[in-house]
């Protein structure tokens, strides 16, 4: 007795997205157990500090991304993964430079190799398209990567000398007995040191991110309008980092020296973030109101 054929079309649909589904957990498990030294590093070495404690909140932000875009990497059928002479190249070089930082100690150029071994493996299972979609995500986790030693060096003082100074006329200003010294503020009977998790370059760069994010999540069609918010970030940072050290000048005047390094030492950071936000957001509603009468 004969039996019918297999139809050869079905299979060759329905087989390759099981085959891609399989690609996916192996490569995955393989990124997993390439990064999670470079992580656990991270997360013991750098983000357990003040001025890059925002590490593994931005983690979860491009984690979020990346699901957000989930609907980009599912299988169509026909779709052909071109360009993989592109992908084994961003992988190749994703793996040289992981193996350069991993043998260097230098956890900058570990966490950066995570950007085109993603992108080679979206080349390579995906195509282009996906790619593409995905170049936000990607961007984003650019704020994962360590910012060079010199570079922090070289623009932190400068910051701190200007949000010293900023923050010491304003308290000045409205009466408290204030005195500056480089980035030291002398707010009655006490000394406060602007360190650099108060209003240095990581504080910049972490408010960046954040600005970029709301960018990212409202999407307003009008370019000028995101360009305009873009370039606002810098003094919006600025500013709420001039707000985050008056916070503490006050809470340390009224409340004593205790009081200002303890737990509201730590509400302050959440006020800077808060009040970063809300100039964002304001910022945006002002542009919106502008750009009205064009629409």
């Amino acid at each position: 007795m004969l039996k019918p054929a297999a139809n050869p079309g079905s299979s060759m649909t329905a087989d390759p997205s099981a085959r891609s589904g399989l690609h996916w957990a192996l490569v995955l498990a393989g990124f997993a157990a390439l990064y999670a030294p470079t992580l656990r590093d991270l997360a013991t070495a750098i983000w357990s500090t003040d001025e890059q404690g925002h590490g593994p909140v931005v983690l979860l932000l491009c984690l979020w991304l990346f699901w957000r875009q989930r609907e980009t990497l599912a299988w169509q059928p026909g779709t052909d993964p071109t360009r993989a002479g592109w992908g084994w190249s961003l992988l190749v070089l994703a793996l040289l430079v992981h193996l350069f930082g991993r043998s260097q100690r230098i956890l900058s150029a570990q966490a950066l190799s995570a950007l085109p071994a993603l992108a080679g493996m979206l080349l390579l299972l995906r195509g282009p398209r996906p790619l593409k979609a995905m170049w936000f995500p990607l961007f984003f986790m650019l704020f994962l990567v360590p910012l060079p030693a010199a570079l922090v060096e070289t623009v932190t003082q400068p910051m701190k000398l200007a949000v010293s100074t900023v923050a010491a006329n304003l308290l000045y200003g409205v009466g408290y007995p204030v005195a500056r010294s480089g980035v030291i503020l002398q707010v009655g009977p006490y000394q406060l040191l602007v360190a650099d998790a108060c209003a240095g370059l990581y504080t910049l760069f972490t408010l960046e991110a954040m600005g970029l994010l709301y960018l990212n999540v409202v999407r307003s069609a009008s370019l000028w309008r995101n360009l305009a918010l873009a370039l606002l970030i810098v003094p919006i940072s600025f500013a709420a980092n001039v707000i985050r050290v008056i916070a503490l000048a006050l809470i340390t005047y009224h409340l004593g020296d205790a009081a200002g390094q303890g737990f509201l030492h730590s509400l302050a950071g959440i006020v800077l973030f808060l009040s970063a936000l809300l100039l964002i957001v304001a910022c945006d509603s002002v542009l919106r109101w502008l750009h009205r009468p064009a629409d």
